[in-house]
């Protein structure tokens, strides 16, 4: 699949309301609405936070286990802090490559640690665009070796103009979706789990 930067934002702005504002002399007043329904009618709206990465991914069909394992690791606020963050968002199908009973071991409270330590492996500081990311493996004649959250190192090449992750224990992931933005950072969609040393 060819390595092209997609735009795509995942959750639109909201929108802005205006209020009409109608001409009323001193002597008029507006009548009490009819009932609860007419006064949630007329008052103004609420605003909406930006969706951050992590409501990015848990809007994401294709990203169930890997939601329910940032849950278990007790990483959903910190990843829906500031920021920014980019994340490598392995697919449901990703973990599904693991050896069977894996993901239901490493959801267990006893491995927690394990847990948060692959997940952090999947998360680079700063928000890192598909075009940014292909620069540094051009500049880096080849590859760009990428500091993650956990403290070990993804290395990111182009193959068949597709970005592919070795992590360090050999495997390779490939990038198969790119820019995912949240207001907090940027999700790249991969095809397996990376795994730390």
């Amino acid at each position: 699949m060819t390595f092209i930067p997609n735009r795509v934002l995942l959750a639109a702005g909201v929108a802005g309301c205006a209020i009409l504002a109608s001409a009323c002399s001193a002597a008029e007043t507006p009548a009490p609405p009819a009932d609860a329904e007419a006064a949630a009618a007329t008052a103004p709206a609420t605003p909406v936070a930006d969706p951050t990465i992590v409501d990015a991914a848990a809007a994401s069909p294709a990203h169930t286990t890997l939601v329910a394992a940032v849950t278990a690791a007790g990483l959903a606020e910190t990843l829906s802090g500031p920021g920014p963050f980019t994340v490598f968002a392995p697919t449901d199908a990703a973990f599904a490559k693991l050896p069977a009973g894996t993901v239901e071991s490493l959801v267990q409270p006893a491995n927690k640690a394990t847990l948060t330590k692959i997940l952090t492996y999947h998360v680079v500081a700063g928000r890192v665009a598909a075009a940014d990311l292909i620069g540094q493996i051009e500049a880096g004649g080849g590859s760009a070796a990428l500091t993650t959250v956990e403290g070990g190192t993804l290395t990111a090449s182009l193959r068949g103009g597709s970005v592919v992750l070795t992590d360090e224990k050999g495997g390779q992931a490939t990038v198969t979706q790119t820019d995912l933005a949240g207001s907090n950072g940027v999700i790249h969609v991969t095809d397996t789990v990376s795994m730390p040393d």
